[in-house]
């Protein structure tokens, strides 16, 4: 594979502690998510749903041209959730909802469908983490 982008973090003091990208540019103090102290930060998993979120975004923007649809505008949500499988381990659970504007059902799902083919962060998901995808076509809405 060629590597066109590259970048690292690093996190101390696990889910109540600090993440932060290595150049400095953004930091997040870590709580985890049965926070009961009070204390004010994010999560591994709300970290993880903003960067799916993005990635999905960009995925769809960049193979709608390629299936010559264009939607008016577009959002991306992801919920994650985090649960203990029968043999102890932890997983995710994500659902992904697409908005779109400006498209046919059939479209939208033609075009979230490929997304979901190409997106790195469901390339690295599928096989592994439940996911489901749903849609949502609008006449229009506000991002």
């Amino acid at each position: 594979m060629k590597i066109f982008y590259h970048t690292s973090a690093t996190a101390t003091g696990g889910r109540d502690g600090h993440t932060q990208v290595d150049d400095g540019s953004i930091g997040f103090d870590l709580v985890g998510f049965q926070n009961d102290s009070g204390k004010v930060g994010t999560n591994p998993e709300q970290l993880f749903a903003m960067g799916y979120a993005a990635c999905f975004d960009s995925a769809m923007n960049h193979v709608a041209p390629t299936l010559g649809i264009k939607p008016s505008k577009s959002s991306t949500t992801v919920s994650v959730g985090i649960g203990q499988k029968p043999d102890g381990a932890f997983g995710l659970d994500l659902d992904i909802t697409i908005t779109v504007e400006g498209l046919s059902e059939d479209e939208a799902k033609t075009l979230i469908k490929k997304a979901h083919e190409v997106c790195p962060y469901s390339n690295a998901t599928r096989g592994n983490v439940e996911v489901r995808l749903h849609v949502k076509v609008v006449s229009s809405f506000d991002l």
